[in-house]
């Protein structure tokens, strides 16, 4: 051997040892993959991950009493440091190229699978590097804070932050609870079902005051009669509904409309006229000319959630023209909210607009489908997750960091240009 070469894990470690460390990690956690299956987040739940959280902290107040060793110089280091990230981007580009999934088929032994690629976060190799990443970035923060710097201001939010976000949004993970809750217009429930259907009271409760729903119109559509399947059957027509575009064709057929109203109720003469009311429904009418034989039929066409306002155009024996249900563009819930404490809070919820009260968030969820706009009831779906906040304070640290960094940066650059 050459003189004075450095041998494999002698230290200083640098990236060699840092990527045999860390690869060596990596493969214990395919080896518990593939023996004992994926990691139960769930074994974390409070106060199992208070007590490790805790444990994690003393583990690098402890550390930090050898700073000074070539272990912890290298365990706070710049090639570990950049190994863990390396290795986090590999297994981020890995569930970002692989379908990921909340559940999986018990019987299914497909190797992607079995090695966790289904469900990376929850996968052994995944949860080693994460608390590697914990360990190394924690005893960066604690040796630069003994050898504190205000200058270090940007570094100290930038990492503080991001640990703190690390730290609450692994460990918190366990406690966060998913519930749909029913709620009947003008009344308040506080009780959901559980996966095994049991009744569950919570400390919380939901007022409906009312739901609300627009629709986009309709679409007309050609069917069978005896079987209720749209025409052509292997590629069926739909008219789309639009005043603007009142020409159109169905199958055979040049479909025009004539009118459209969209609360309409039916007469006695079968026609129909606009009455904005509780049940009333979209109906158009409408003139279908066979392109083959010129024959013409004219009438009203209405889907109706009730039966009595639904009509369809008849073309022949055997096929009809029918409207089909109108698909929703917008619904909303208008609720009061009652928390356990004596507070309350209305809102109105929409998708993608959801409330978000102490450690609660509140997600418009459905309706009842066959009913539509007339939903006597709406559905939300409750996140509770203690660890929110915290997750929000290291989110605000790493934000106002970067904000640092920027402003250092920028008044660093315009000194040099200053001096030159």
């Amino acid at each position: 051997m050459e003189q004075g070469k450095r041998k494999m894990w002698q230290f200083p470690w640098r990236y060699k040892e840092s990527i045999a460390f860390v690869a060596g990690f990596v493969f214990i956690g395919f080896m518990l993959q593939i023996t004992v299956g994926k990691f139960d987040f769930y074994l974390l739940q409070a106060p199992v991950n208070l007590i490790l959280g805790g444990a994690v902290i003393a583990f690098l107040i402890l550390l930090s009493f050898v700073r000074k060793s070539a272990f912890y110089q290298w365990i706070s280091g710049v090639p570990f440091s950049v190994t863990l990230i390396a290795a986090l981007l590999i297994l981020g580009l890995v569930m970002g190229l692989t379908p990921q999934f909340a559940r999986l088929d018990p019987h299914d032994k497909d190797i992607f699978t079995v090695l966790g690629f289904r469900q990376v976060t929850s996968s052994w190799p995944f949860v080693l590097i994460y608390f590697l990443t914990l360990i190394s970035l924690g005893s960066l923060i604690v040796r630069r804070l003994i050898a504190f710097r205000k200058q270090d201001y940007a570094f100290y939010f930038n990492h503080i932050g991001l640990w703190i976000l690390l730290f609450a949004a692994g460990l918190g993970a366990a406690d966060i609870k998913r519930y749909v809750m029913h709620v009947r217009e003008g009344e308040v429930e506080w009780r959901v079902y559980s996966e095994n259907k049991d009744v569950l009271e919570l400390p919380i409760a939901i007022q409906l005051n009312d739901f609300e729903m627009e629709e986009y119109p309709p679409k007309l559509t050609i069917i069978d009669r005896e079987s209720g399947e749209s025409q052509p059957k292997n590629k069926p027509d739909y008219f789309q509904i639009d005043e603007k575009m009142p020409n159109g064709t169905l199958d055979k057929w040049d479909i025009r409309l004539e009118e459209y109203i969209h609360q309409a109720v039916r007469n006695s003469d079968s026609t129909y006229q606009a009455v904005p009311m509780p049940g009333s429904s979209p109906a158009a009418k409408v003139s279908a000319r066979n392109r083959q034989t010129g024959e013409v039929r004219q009438g009203w066409v209405c889907g109706g959630n009730m039966a009595q306002l639904y009509m369809t155009l008849p073309l022949d024996s055997q096929y009809c023209i029918v409207m089909t249900q109108p698909e929703p563009k917008r619904f909303l819930s208008d609720i009061d909210v009652f928390m356990e404490d004596g507070s309350e809070q209305h809102a109105v919820l929409e998708v993608n607009k959801p409330l978000r009260i102490g450690s609660w968030t509140i997600y418009q969820y459905g309706y009842d489908n066959q009913a539509g706009r007339m939903s006597t009831y709406s559905s939300m779906e409750l996140v509770y997750d203690p660890w929110l906040y915290p997750v929000y304070a290291g989110i605000i640290l790493l934000s106002v960091g970067s904000i640092c960094l920027l402003w250092s940066g920028n008044k660093k650059r315009k000194a040099e240009d200053d001096l030159g």
